[in-house]
């Protein structure tokens, strides 16, 4: 690390301290010629995972989206936000190991029904509803008869 005030290549590290739930590195070094200090910050650099659409669009991942997309489906359900919480991450975390950068959204939706189905059935339902877009009164109690 070049010391930002004389240009020096070698540094000690005072001190440490992780931030941002883990994902910062925050450092404290002292310049081994001037022997000022300095501060630097270490990233986890992430390539974002993009979301193929059904039209072929592609647009980033969007935790915050999916969540209120499985919160509208909780909604006036015994789900709690923690278990909603953790669904989120259950899916963001498989997408990352799979180490891909594109996912097509099917896949994301088949993750939360699959996830939702052992959450609470009614959650699974409603979202199973726009999810698979039914057409008909049969299509909808196809899927409730899939539930027993």
């Amino acid at each position: 690390m070049r010391c930002p005030f004389c240009g020096f290549t070698q540094s000690k590290v005072v001190d440490s301290r992780s931030k941002s739930e883990g994902r910062v590195i925050r450092r404290r070094r002292e310049c081994l010629s001037c022997l000022r200090r300095f501060t630097t910050k270490e990233y986890i650099e992430e390539s974002p995972i993009l979301v193929i659409k059904s039209d072929l669009r592609r647009e980033a991942f969007n935790r915050k989206k999916l969540k209120q997309g499985i919160m509208r489906s909780c909604a006036k359900r015994p789900v709690s936000v923690e278990q909603i919480d953790a669904v989120v991450g259950q899916i963001e975390n498989n997408l990352k190991d799979r180490s891909v950068d594109e996912v097509p959204s099917k896949d994301i939706g088949s993750m939360v029904m699959k996830l939702l189905k052992q959450l609470d059935h009614i959650a699974y339902v409603r979202f199973a509803s726009v999810y698979r877009n039914f057409q008909d009164k049969e299509e909808f109690l196809a899927e409730l008869q899939d539930l027993n």
